[in-house]
């Protein structure tokens, strides 16, 4: 079994965070039985007013940056640090091999060494890329007007259905929710017409720890996303 390393967290000394939220962090709720079974695990979400689109030529500056500093090597490293190990060793409590189904923030590295370097998408995905690569904490966007109540993690229901997809979700599931509804499977799909989406005023970010990341690790990574959205 994989074990967390016994350095410090991901990005050295912890700093304190900017006050300037323009909604402050909150805490999501878990299925008692999933908090049982992983212990650590939780979500926390932000809401952020923004425009939709093209990024716009100081975000993919901040990306080009980014895709300068993290070559083969730092490529390497970065998977061996504490807050990306953790999400490691979680996949695999899960049942995934994450030299297969690689975590968010592998899937960004793998995505940078195969293109070269980290593509503009838009100004949504590019805001979580550079958090996610600067931080290692794996973040959802959402759009805020589509979402019912608070954020939180349960296992699907029996027959659960998931917008997009014909057939119901497998039972056990782990997704991301709101009160009424699963919003996307945990590190994968979202759900039709609760994502971000051209036109979208209000995105709802939400950090995603399992055991090893730290509390404030989250805080770092909405805020990192939300100070790129507004740039």
């Amino acid at each position: 079994m994989e074990q967390l390393p016994t350095s410090g967290p991901g990005r050295g000394a912890e700093e304190p965070l900017p006050d300037d939220w323009e909604v402050a962090p909150e805490p999501g709720w878990i299925d008692p039985a999933l908090a049982e079974e992983f212990p650590g695990l939780s979500i926390v979400s932000t809401a952020i007013e923004t425009t939709t689109g093209r990024s716009p030529e100081a975000l993919k500056e901040r990306l080009r940056t980014l895709s300068d500093r993290i070559a083969g090597a730092q490529a390497i490293q970065l998977r061996q640090k504490p807050i990306p190990w953790a999400y490691r060793v979680f996949f695999r409590h899960i049942g995934l091999d994450p030299d297969t189904t690689r975590t968010p923030i592998e899937q960004l590295i793998f995505e940078r060494m195969h293109d070269g370097r980290f593509k503009s998408r838009n100004r949504v995905d590019d805001a979580l890329t550079i958090a996610m690569v600067e931080v290692g904490v794996a973040l959802r966007a959402f759009d805020a007007d589509r979402v019912e109540g608070r954020l939180g993690l349960r296992l699907s229901a029996e027959g659960e259905g998931f917008e997009g997809r014909v057939s119901p979700l497998p039972d056990g599931t782990i997704v991301v929710a709101d009160e009424k509804r699963a919003l996307g499977i945990l590190f994968d799909r979202t759900a039709k017409g609760r994502g971000v989406k051209r036109g979208t005023g209000r995105v709802l970010l939400a950090a995603i720890a399992v055991r090893g990341v730290p509390d404030i690790a989250l805080e770092e990574a909405l805020w990192v996303a939300g100070s790129a959205l507004r740039a």
